[in-house]
C-alpha cells in the first residue's frame, strides 16, 4: 500500500493558526478529509498519517476522532504536553486509541535552539517509549547538531525528522545541512520524511531537479529503509498542486529497486508507525 506520510486538516481560526502569514492566503480556509480523500485516490495512496497543526489536546482528540470516521486515516502524530508533570495522565486519556501513533511538538517555532534538551522535555520524551508513541522531530537546519544530542540520549526511541529539516533549497545551499544531517542519520532509531520540500524554494519557480541534491543527501545518509514520502498537504499547495509535489518523490525513487521503492512510498512509513491493515 501507499501511504503518504505526512498531511494536515484544519478548521481554519486566525486565533490559533498564527503561523499562517500573510503570504500563505490560500491556506486560510477550511481542509478536511473530504478534501483530501480525492486527491489521495487520482494519485493511487491508500492512506496517509495525519499530523498536528496547533498545539493543544483539543486538536489531539479532533485529529483522533477524525481518524475514527474515515479509515484512510491510519495515523495520528497528535500534540502533548512533553513538559507537564501531567503527562502520565495525558498518556493514560490518549495512548489507548488504536490510531493515536506520535507525538509533535513545533520545535522550530521556539525562541530556545536548545529546547529539546531541557530538562523537562527530554523527561516528557522519555515517557514515549513505554505507551508505543514515536516522535517526530520539527526542525530547521540550525537545529540538527541540537537533535543529535537529543537522539543520542534515547537510542530505543523511534523518531523521524519531518521535511528533511527544511535545508535552504531556494538558496541551493547545501553546506552545513548536509553533513549534520548525515550525523543524525548515524542513529538507526532516526528515520526521514521526503516531505515539505517544495515550500523551502521559490513557490512559483521550481524544477524536479532542484531538490535531487537534497534527496540524494538523504537516500545516502538514511537509507532507502529508513525513508518516506510525504505531501504535507495543504501546505504544499502554496507552491504545488498535490499530484506535482508528491511526483517529485514518486519519480526520484525510481532508480531505486522495487522493494525500496515499495519502502519509501508506503512500507517504511507503516512500518515505523506501526500502521494496521497496510500489508
Amino acid at each position: 500500500m501507499r501511504i503518504d506520510s505526512h498531511q494536515h486538516f484544519w478548521q481554519y481560526d486566525p486565533a490559533e493558526h498564527v503561523w499562517m502569514n500573510d503570504q500563505m492566503g490560500s491556506l486560510k480556509q477550511d481542509y478536511l478529509p473530504t478534501d483530501l480523500a480525492p486527491l489521495l485516490g487520482k494519485n493511487n495512496f491508500d492512506g496517509t498519517v495525519v499530523v498536528q497543526a496547533r498545539q493543544c489536546l483539543e486538536e489531539t482528540k479532533w485529529l483522533l476522532d477524525l481518524a475514527g470516521e474515515f479509515d484512510f486515516i491510519q495515523g495520528v502524530v497528535g500534540w502533548l504536553d512533553l513538559r507537564t508533570e501531567e503527562l502520565e495522565q495525558q498518556l493514560d486519556r490518549f495512548a489507548n486509541h488504536s490510531k493515536l501513533k506520535g507525538v509533535r511538538h513545533v520545535v522550530h517555532d521556539e525562541p530556545d535552539d536548545r529546547f529539546m534538551l531541557r530538562s523537562d522535555f527530554r523527561r516528557g520524551i522519555g515517557w514515549l517509549k513505554d505507551f508505543g508513541l514515536t516522535y517526530d522531530l520539527l526542525l530547521f537546519p540550525k537545529h540538527l547538531p541540537v537533535a543529535r544530542q537529543l537522539v543520542e540520549q534515547f537510542p530505543d526511541q523511534p523518531f523521524v525528522v519531518d521535511h528533511i529539516s527544511k535545508p535552504l533549497i531556494a538558496k541551493g545551499q547545501l553546506s552545513p545541512w548536509r553533513e549534520d544531517i548525515a550525523q543524525l542519520a548515524q542513529f538507526p532509531n532516526v528515520y526521514c520524511k521526503l516531505s515539505g520540500m517544495v515550500t523551502e524554494t521559490d513557490w512559483n519557480d521550481w524544477q524536479p531537479a532542484d531538490f535531487e541534491p537534497y534527496l540524494d543527501t538523504v537516500c545516502e545518509a538514511f537509507g532507502p529503509e529508513r525513508l518516506m514520502i510525504g505531501s504535507d498537504w495543504p501546505v504544499c499547495t502554496l507552491a504545488g498542486d498535490y499530484s506535482s509535489v508528491m511526483g517529485i518523490v514518486v519519480n526520484y525513487v525510481e532508480r531505486l529497486s522495487p522493494a525500496a521503492q515499495q519502502g519509501v512510498l508506503g512500507g517504511n512509513c507503516a512500518r515505523f508507525y506501526g500502521l494496521a491493515n497496510t500489508q
